[in-house]
């Protein structure tokens, strides 16, 4: 059989691992969000602290109910599939401001320098899977999917 032969001879697509794998990645992905919202709830206070070291004194306690309440629906809808694009885009409104105030590794000294430049790179990273969901959406294992699948028997 020629090359090309051996290019066109392709096995059956199942993408029951990719739907798996998308699953976990989104729940995964969900639970960083959600925890940081319950970060936010138990230190209430030493937030409001660390967010004046930084400079941010306008409406404390608007921009900390507003961020944990955009983590909390967006981790939400992120972890069961349901309008998670809309979830994803609720927590990065989130998540690229707070990347940028709070790991400013080029503002920082040169002995909190490389700490911060790996926590700006992780949370790049996240970022990128947040948009990878915002663009693909939940795939197939998701709330949304299964109400649209379940039948309602007539009585």
């Amino acid at each position: 059989m020629t090359p090309v032969g051996l290019l066109r001879l392709q096995r059956p697509k199942d993408d029951t691992m990719k739907d798996i794998v998308d699953l976990i990645g989104r729940v995964l992905l969900s639970f960083i969000f959600l925890y940081e919202a319950y970060d936010i709830i138990r230190y209430f206070d030493e937030t409001r602290e660390i967010m004046t070291s930084y400079g941010l004194v306008w409406r404390q306690n608007w921009l900390l109910y507003g961020g944990t309440t955009v983590l909390v629906l967006g981790g939400i809808m992120m972890l069961t599939g349901y309008r998670a694009s809309t979830g994803a885009f609720l927590v990065l409104l989130y998540w690229i401001p707070v990347t940028f105030i709070v790991h400013s590794f080029w503002n920082d000294p040169e002995s909190e320098r490389r700490m911060h430049e790996i926590y700006f790179m992780k949370n790049l990273a996240i970022t990128g899977g947040v948009m990878m969901l915002y663009v693909n959406g939940a795939g197939r294992y998701s709330i949304r999917r299964l109400f649209a699948t379940f039948k309602v028997p007539n009585t």
